[in-house]
C-alpha cells in the first residue's frame, strides 16, 4: 500500500535535515515539492543530495506568488484551484502504489503550504508528518539570544496582519516571532515602534543558509527585505513598569474610565482623549484589547476575576509618576472597576494618588434604548453574580424590587459556573408578579452579533441566556407598542388594580 508523508527539511542548512527525513526522502518513490513562477524549490535545493537517481519529481509551481491574479475567484480561488490540482497529481501516484514524499521547508505545518495537500489527501491515504527544524528556531540560533524564559509567553505573528492588530499583539507578548516580510516589512516595523519593542529585536534573512545575515530590525533597508527573512524579538526586550521606589509624582491620578458596551462610536470623547494621554492602560483583557495601540502606550491585561490586584497594578503606576488608566467596558461605575480601584486605594500607601472615574455608556442604557425606553421611569440595577455576595441577598433583593414594582435590569445573568440562577430568577419573580411581565433580552447590544427580544416573564427561557445577554424586567406598568418597542410612564396611575 502507497504511503504519503509530508517532511519538514529544515530552514535551509542541509545538515538540520533530520535522520528520519533524510532516510524517507532516499526511500522515496515520487518527491513532489512547491516552488514559484519562474524559480526554484529551495527545499528541493536543501535534500539535492539525498534524491536518489531515477526518482520521479512532481514540481507543484504556483499560478501566482504576489496576490495578483485575473482569477474570477481571485487569489483565493486561484489557490484554490491549484491545490485541487496538487491533489489529483499527487494522487495520482499514490493511485498507482507509488510512495509520495511532499517536501516541505522548515516544519510542514507551520504556514507552509504542504499542509492544504495533507487537509485533501489524509483521510483517502496512509499520511504521516515528519516535523523539521522551524526557520524561527534558527533565526533565534543566529541571535544568540534566550526568545522566552519561565514563564514567558512566545507569540508567533505573520507579517500580513493589520498594522493595529500586529502592535496590539507585539505590546501584550513576551517574545515574538514575526514572518512572513518581504513587502510587509514597513508595515512591521511601524508596529513595532507603537509597541514599543524594536529595541532589541534581530532581523534575521535566510537563516542557517549560507546568505544568512542578521541585524537590527531598525538598520534594515526595507527594500532590501526578502521572503525568507523573519524578525526575532526576545522576552527580555519587553518593557516592564519603573519600579515604586521612584519618587511619587506630586499630581499622583489614576483614571478609571468605561469603554461602553462595545462600538467605537459609543466611546466618549472625554475617555477617548484621556486613553490617548496616558502611557499605560490596565484592565481584564478583553477590554484592554479594544484600546489600539499607539507609541509609547503599555497595555497591562489580565483576568477576570482579580480586579483589586489590577488596582493595586494601576496605583502602584501612578505612585511611580506614569500617567494611568483603568478601563471597563460600559460604565466602569455600574459593576466595574470603578470600586475596585476605590477599593485598593483605601491602602494608606495610596494615600497621594486621586482617583478620578470617567463616565462611558452603561450596558442597561444600550439595551434600553435599543428596545425603546423600559426604564424610563424608576428602576433598580443587579447583578445575579453571587461571587461577591451570597445567593440570599440576591435573593432578598429581587424580592424587594418585585415587591416595590420596580423595573429590574439583570447584569451577569448566567455562566457556566452558575446555569440555574436564572430559572431561580424567573422563579422569584412568579411568585409575585403577573406571568404576562414584559422582559427585554439584549444580547451583545451594539456588536456585529447584536440581538433584541421582548418577551415575557412566563415565557422566557433561562437555557437561552448566557453572560452575553442583560435582561430588562418590566414594571406593571411597562407597555409593548404595535412595532414591538417597550417603554415604561414616567407616570404611576393611582387607581388601584382591581
Amino acid at each position: 500500500m502507497s504511503a504519503f508523508r509530508v517532511v519538514g527539511v529544515g530552514p535551509g542548512d542541509p545538515e538540520l535535515v533530520t535522520l528520519k527525513a533524510a532516510r524517507l526522502i532516499r526511500e522515496a518513490g515520487v518527491v513532489a515539492y512547491h516552488q514559484g513562477v519562474g524559480k526554484s524549490s529551495n527545499a528541493r535545493r536543501i535534500v539535492a543530495d539525498l534524491v536518489s537517481p531515477g526518482t520521479v519529481e512532481e514540481v507543484l509551481q504556483y499560478p501566482v506568488t504576489t496576490g495578483v491574479t485575473d482569477h474570477p475567484g481571485g487569489y483565493d480561488g486561484a489557490m484554490s484551484d491549484f491545490y485541487d490540482e496538487c491533489e489529483q497529481r499527487v494522487g495520482a501516484h499514490l493511485a498507482q502504489g507509488r510512495d509520495v514524499v511532499l517536501l516541505a521547508e522548515g516544519d510542514p505545518l507551520l504556514y507552509g503550504s504542504a499542509m492544504y495537500l495533507h487537509d485533501r489527501l489524509s483521510e483517502r491515504h496512509e499520511t504521516a508528518i515528519v516535523p523539521g527544524v522551524p526557520a524561527f528556531a534558527a533565526a533565534t540560533a543566529a541571535a544568540g539570544t534566550p526568545l522566552v524564559r519561565h514563564t514567558d509567553v512566545l507569540t508567533v505573528l505573520p507579517g500580513t496582519l493589520d498594522e493595529p492588530e500586529l502592535a496590539r499583539r507585539l505590546a501584550d507578548t513576551d517574545g515574538a516571532i514575526i514572518m512572513k516580510l518581504g513587502r510587509t516589512f514597513a508595515k512591521v516595523r511601524s508596529a513595532m515602534e507603537q509597541a514599543g519593542r524594536l529595541d532589541g529585536a534581530l532581523y534575521v534573512e535566510r537563516a542557517s543558509m549560507a546568505e544568512e545575515r542578521s541585524m537590527p530590525v531598525a538598520d534594515v533597508d526595507p527594500a532590501t527585505v526578502p521572503y525568507f527573512s523573519l524578525i526575532v524579538v526576545p522576552g527580555d526586550t519587553k518593557p516592564v513598569p519603573r519600579p515604586r521606589d521612584v519618587r511619587p509624582s506630586a499630581t499622583a491620578e489614576v483614571l478609571v474610565v468605561g469603554l461602553g458596551p462595545g462600538p467605537d462610536r459609543w466611546l466618549t470623547p472625554e475617555v477617548e482623549q484621556a486613553l490617548a494621554e496616558v502611557g499605560h492602560v490596565v484592565g481584564y483583557a478583553p477590554y484592554v484589547e479594544r484600546v489600539p495601540q499607539r507609541a509609547g502606550l503599555q497595555r497591562h491585561a489580565s483576568g477576570n476575576t482579580v480586579e483589586v490586584d489590577r488596582a493595586r497594578l494601576a496605583l502602584d503606576l501612578a505612585l511611580s509618576g506614569e500617567k494611568v488608566a483603568v478601563v471597563s467596558g460600559g460604565d466602569a461605575g455600574v459593576f466595574g472597576m470603578a470600586s475596585a480601584v476605590f477599593e485598593a486605594a483605601e491602602d494608606p500607601q495610596y494615600a497621594d494618588v486621586h482617583v478620578k472615574v470617567l463616565p462611558g455608556v452603561s450596558a442597561v442604557q444600550a439595551v434600553a434604548a435599543r428596545a425603546g425606553a423600559p426604564v424610563g421611569a424608576d428602576f433598580a440595577v443587579l447583578s445575579l453574580s453571587d461571587r461577591l455576595k451570597p445567593w440570599d441577598v440576591v435573593e432578598a433583593r429581587v424580592r424587594a424590587i418585585a415587591r416595590a414594582d420596580l423595573v429590574l435590569a439583570v447584569y451577569n445573568p448566567r455562566s457556566r459556573a452558575r446555569p440555574t440562577q436564572v430559572g431561580e430568577l424567573r422563579s422569584i419573580l412568579l411568585e409575585e408578579r403577573p406571568g404576562d411581565t414584559v422582559v427585554v433580552v439584549g444580547r451583545d447590544v451594539g456588536r456585529a452579533e447584536e440581538s433584541l427580544t421582548v418577551t415575557t416573564l412566563e415565557a422566557l427561557d433561562p437555557e437561552t441566556i448566557d453572560m452575553k445577554c442583560l435582561l430588562v424586567i418590566g414594571a406593571s406598568s411597562t407597555r409593548v407598542t404595535a412595532s414591538g418597542q417597550v417603554w415604561t410612564p414616567r407616570f404611576v396611575d393611582p387607581t388601584p388594580s382591581p
